[in-house]
């Protein structure tokens, strides 16, 4: 985190990450911002919200860690065919951006579940998939 002084009060504010608003920036509304770091004054997510999430989010990705060794087997024993792999990484890369999308909006009620329940589809594609082959 840094600070900055805002000259025309004198007060320092502390900026995460080091974003600093350029002096064209039009601030949205809160509502209308999905998907933001925390800023360093917003409040808490709950401990049981946060400890769900990552225990959900944990299981997605220790089914993504073996979707991708039974998919590394098959890969080296050659039974795959061509397109095996691509569809696995881009269903793995899509579980993981909606997982990351899901815990960039935690401050919000609903989205952060829909999220990690929508990021369970691809995943489960991809274990049909890599069962399947």
């Amino acid at each position: 985190m840094t600070t900055d002084v805002d000259e025309s009060t004198g007060t320092q504010a502390v900026l995460p990450f080091g974003w600093q608003p350029g002096p064209n920036r039009i601030d949205l509304d809160e509502r209308e911002t999905f998907f933001r770091f925390p800023a360093a004054d917003d409040p808490n997510p709950g401990t049981r919200r946060l400890l769900g999430m990552s225990l959900y989010a944990s299981l997605l990705g220790l089914a993504g860690v073996g979707v991708g060794v039974r998919g590394l087997v098959s890969t080296i024993g050659g039974d795959a065919p061509g397109w095996y792999v691509p569809l696995l990484g881009f269903a793995g890369m899509l579980s993981v951006a909606l997982s990351v999308g899901a815990f960039l909006s935690i401050h919000r009620r609903t989205l952060p579940w829909l999220l990690l329940l929508a990021a369970a589809a691809p995943l489960g594609a991809a274990v049909l998939l890599a069962v399947a082959y």
